[in-house]
C-alpha cells in the first residue's frame, strides 16, 4: 500500500535511468501519487517501454525519453522534449548511473572517466538543464541518488564511490544556491537493495550482507522509491541539502 503523502497530481516529473531497478520504481511510485512522469533510457527501450505501460495503467501520463546522459546537448534536449509535451517541469530525480568495478591497481583512466562522466557528469548536467525552468516558477525538488559507498568506501570501487561522494557534495552545494527560489535539492543513499544484479549473487555473498543490516534484510526498491516520493511531496518543503540514508541501520 502507498504511503499516503499528498497528492503530485499538478506536478510533472523527470526520473533519469527510469527504465529499471530503482529509477522504474521511483518513477512508478510518484506516477502512483498522480505526477506526469517524463522518463530517460540509454540501452534499455523494452525496459522503458515496460514503464510507461506501468505508468499509463495506473491512468498517469508518460514520456520515455533515450538519453546518454553525459551529453549536455542531449540532456537539455530531454529538458526541450519534457516542457514542450507536458508545459512544466517541476521534480527532476537524478538516479542514472553506472559501475566498473575494479581494483585502482587494474583499473584504466577510461573506467574511472566513465563512471564519474555518467554518475557525477550525468547528474550536474540535468541540475543545470532543469534549474531554470524551476527558478522561474519558484519552485522545484531535485532528489539524486548516492550510495552507502560514499560515505563508507569499498573496495574495486574508488571510481563509483568517488562519483556518489561527490553527488552529496554536489546536492549539498546546489541547495544553498537556490533554497531562496522555493527549490529543494536532497540526496537518496541506498544501502543493499534487492536488484536484478543481487539476485544473480551466490547465496552466501548474499546472506553475508544481510547479516551486516540491523533489520535483518535486504532493502526493496519500493523502500527507496518512496523515500524519494517523500522528499518531493509538500510534507518534505523544509528538508534540503540533506543526504537520506536508506540502508536498513548498515552503518
Amino acid at each position: 500500500m502507498s504511503v499516503p503523502f499528498s497528492s503530485l497530481g499538478s506536478r510533472v516529473a523527470l526520473v533519469t535511468g527510469g527504465s529499471r531497478g530503482i529509477g522504474q520504481a521511483i518513477a512508478v511510485e510518484l506516477a502512483s501519487a498522480g505526477a506526469t512522469v517524463s522518463l530517460t533510457y540509454r540501452s534499455t527501450p523494452v525496459g522503458a517501454d515496460d514503464t510507461r505501460k506501468r505508468i499509463e495503467e495506473l491512468g498517469a501520463q508518460c514520456l520515455a525519453l533515450e538519453c546518454d546522459v553525459t551529453d549536455l546537448a542531449a540532456v537539455e534536449a530531454v529538458i526541450r522534449q519534457t516542457l514542450d509535451h507536458f508545459g512544466r517541469l517541476d521534480i527532476l530525480v537524478n538516479n542514472a548511473g553506472t559501475t566498473r568495478d575494479k581494483l585502482l591497481v587494474r583499473m584504466s583512466p577510461e573506467d574511472f572517466d566513465v563512471v564519474i562522466a555518467t554518475n557525477l557528469r550525468g547528474t550536474w548536467n540535468f541540475c543545470r538543464a532543469a534549474i531554470r525552468p524551476m527558478l522561474r516558477a519558484r519552485w522545484g525538488r531535485i532528489v539524486s541518488l548516492s550510495s552507502v559507498v560514499a560515505a563508507s568506501g569499498n573496495p574495486g570501487q574508488t571510481n563509483y564511490a568517488a562519483s556518489k561522494a561527490g553527488i552529496e557534495a554536489l546536492t549539498l552545494s546546489l541547495a544553498r544556491e537556490v533554497g531562496s527560489r522555493g527549490i529543494t535539492v536532497n540526496a537518496v543513499a541506498p544501502g543493499f537493495i534487492e536488484t536484478d544484479m543481487t539476485r544473480d549473487l551466490p547465496e552466501g555473498v548474499v546472506e553475508g550482507m544481510r547479516e551486516r543490516i540491523p533489520l535483518g534484510r535486504l532493502g526493496a526498491v519500493e523502500d527507496v522509491a518512496r523515500t524519494v516520493r517523500f522528499l518531493v511531496s509538500e510534507e518534505a518543503a523544509y528538508i534540503t541539502g540533506q543526504v537520506i540514508r536508506v540502508n536498513g541501520g548498515l552503518g
